[in-house]
């Protein structure tokens, strides 16, 4: 495999290499991005190359929160049609929700595993409207800057990229070519796991990105963005506790595309939600992460007016949603 991978897809580029980040003033410059206003956290900033910061002609740092409450209390800042996300997934996910308005165009470069940055997933600022959702039409993707979280806060980040990988297999609009990129997205962020290729573990977020933004989300994603949303938890911890409950609830209503996962992961359907908790370096649950079960009715009732639900075959009951989230409590 070639250490570059540049993929011109419809009216985005990405480009996938090793020392993407230094280069990354180059490749904006490359690609006509002569003025951007940069959106970043300051820790990412901290580890940014000189040009980057340099040339932007407003830096905005993304605070802890809600993307929509985010993007709407920054959008009327904003005077470029060209923004910059570099960062995780709430960064790219905050120039998305405000471009979608404002009709900008942005390009990621994203610091974690969460796929962000190959979606057109995304809220939209409080109080705002949009014709449609917003998707980078540039991505510069290092794998070392998307894996240098701290262990088990990369492996959180990994279980967001595969329950990508895993939801996109059984929507009514998966086809060949998403089942395909999930799948080799599956196998290469196990192997990126448990053999420390860094490499092999970005570039299968990237893959497993591109299957949720063709073939949309279902069950555990719309799960997981409530329990986000509502209880005010982690979104990669959120992902890394309930995807093996989750996996165990689509066992019966997928079974074949969770046959199909289980092999690309090395293992049996039976065994499939121990193989995933393993991936994700043990048990994790909803309360080690602050969850408050008293605002679990809220987040069912956020839960079941998701339209997406309908989208999980024979779609659980209230009853039932509440089981697999208490399950991973």
């Amino acid at each position: 495999m070639n250490d570059e991978i540049t993929w011109h897809d419809g009216d985005r580029l990405i480009r996938f290499a090793d020392g993407a980040l230094a280069a990354a003033s180059d490749t904006l410059a490359d690609q006509g991005w002569d003025s951007y206003e940069l959106f970043t956290t300051e820790r990412a900033l901290a580890g940014a190359p000189d040009g980057l910061a340099r040339r932007a002609a407003e830096i905005y740092t993304v605070r802890p929160g809600a993307v929509n409450e985010i993007a709407a209390e920054q959008i009327s800042e904003v005077a470029s049609d060209h923004l910059v996300a570099y960062g995780g997934g709430r960064v790219i996910d905050t120039a998305k929700a405000i471009a979608a308005v404002t009709g900008a165009r942005v390009a990621a470069i994203p610091t974690t595993l969460s796929g962000a940055e190959m979606t057109r997933i995304h809220k939209l600022p409080d109080g705002h409207k949009a014709d449609g959702l917003n998707r980078p039409v540039l991505v510069i993707a290092d794998p070392e800057a998307m894996t240098a979280q701290p262990e088990h806060e990369r492996r959180a980040s990994a279980m967001n990229a595969l329950a990508h990988a895993a939801d996109s297999l059984y929507t009514p609009f998966a086809q060949p070519v998403s089942r395909m990129a999930a799948l080799e997205g599956t196998r290469l962020i196990a192997a990126g796991i448990e053999e420390d290729r860094r490499r092999d573990l970005a570039l299968g977020a990237i893959l497993a990105g591109y299957a949720i933004d063709s073939a949309g989300f279902s069950l555990h994603h719309v799960i997981c963005q409530s329990l986000v949303r509502v209880l005010r938890i982690s979104h990669a911890e959120t992902n890394a506790a309930m995807l093996p409950r989750v996996i165990e609830a689509l066992l019966p209503r997928a079974p074949d595309e969770m046959a199909e996962l289980a092999d690309a992961l090395g293992t049996t359907p039976d065994k499939l939600p121990a193989r995933i908790e393993a991936l994700s370096g043990g048990r994790r649950t909803l309360g080690e992460i602050g969850a408050d079960r008293l605002k679990l009715d809220e987040a069912l009732d956020a839960i079941q007016a998701r339209g997406e639900l309908g989208m999980t075959p024979d779609t659980p009951d209230r009853d039932e949603l509440r089981r697999i989230i208490e399950t991973a409590w």
